[in-house]
């Protein structure tokens, strides 16, 4: 099974109090898109396409010569917009396609090959990352059937007490069958509070037309960490820093 990668990377990132691109600012001495590409690139994607946004140039420019395309999101509609920029590039392709966050600098090649193996024996329509949080606040709670499959992705908002008790989460990384992505996408209607596209509620549309969805729990949540804010890269660069002293 073939597999290409998009990284979603057009974010102002207005939590880390700087004009910079989220994705630029510095892990260890890298801007911390590098990690992703590293991360797109050690999997042998046959594409990688970056969705790119705020102060765009400066992302392109960061990364030139490191064998990416780029789409332009022109306005911030949503993860499930950034993901639709995409789909001219992907109009004749045949195979996955995963979708990776650029503030997501963690994730080992480790846990992705595992999504993707078990994307290829299950042949879902999607393979989602999941992660068992001990705060799991502010994130989609994951609720499975009897057979293992997820049935519902249940935003905080969203969510009663008894599903806001369930600790395993939806961290945004995804295996997509990448026809079924680009002809389901437009069917995301952005009727919530912020008139967004959300990704997520491509997983609501193949669950409510009988698909199977499968999930992936990552070992180590640690690696699905994603940067938001100052206080979170202080916390990646700690990470990060205990990872190089015991390799």
């Amino acid at each position: 099974m073939k597999l290409s990668t998009i990284i979603l990377a057009a974010g102002k990132g207005k939590r880390m109090k700087s004009d910079l691109p989220k994705v630029l600012h510095p892990l260890h001495g890298r801007a911390m898109i590098h990690y992703v590409i590293d991360l797109a690139q050690q999997i042998h994607s046959e594409r990688i396409v970056l969705v790119v946004g705020h102060k765009k140039e400066l992302v392109v420019q960061e990364v030139q010569g490191r064998g990416v395309d780029f789409v332009e999101q022109r306005e911030q509609l949503g993860t499930g917009h950034a993901v639709l920029q995409a789909r001219p590039l992907f109009e004749n392709y045949d195979g996955a396609v995963l979708v990776l966050n650029g503030d997501v600098p963690l994730l080992s090649v480790a846990t992705i090959e595992n999504l993707f193996q078990m994307h290829r024996k299950e042949q879902p329509v999607v393979s989602m990352l999941t992660a068992i949080m001990d705060d799991p606040t502010g994130y989609g709670r994951i609720i499975r059937d009897a057979n293992g499959y997820v049935i519902r992705n249940v935003e905080e908002k969203d969510a009663s007490p008894e599903i806001k008790l369930i600790k395993e989460v939806n961290v945004g990384i995804y295996i997509f069958d990448a026809k079924r992505l680009f002809e389901t996408l437009p069917l995301v209607k952005n009727d919530n509070s912020q008139g967004e596209y959300y990704l997520p509620d491509v997983i609501k549309i193949f669950v409510e037309n009988g698909e199977k969805v499968v999930a992936v729990t990552a070992e180590n949540p640690e690696e699905t960490f994603g940067i938001n804010t100052v206080e979170h890269l202080r916390q990646a660069e700690e990470i990060y820093s205990r990872r190089v002293a015991v390799s």
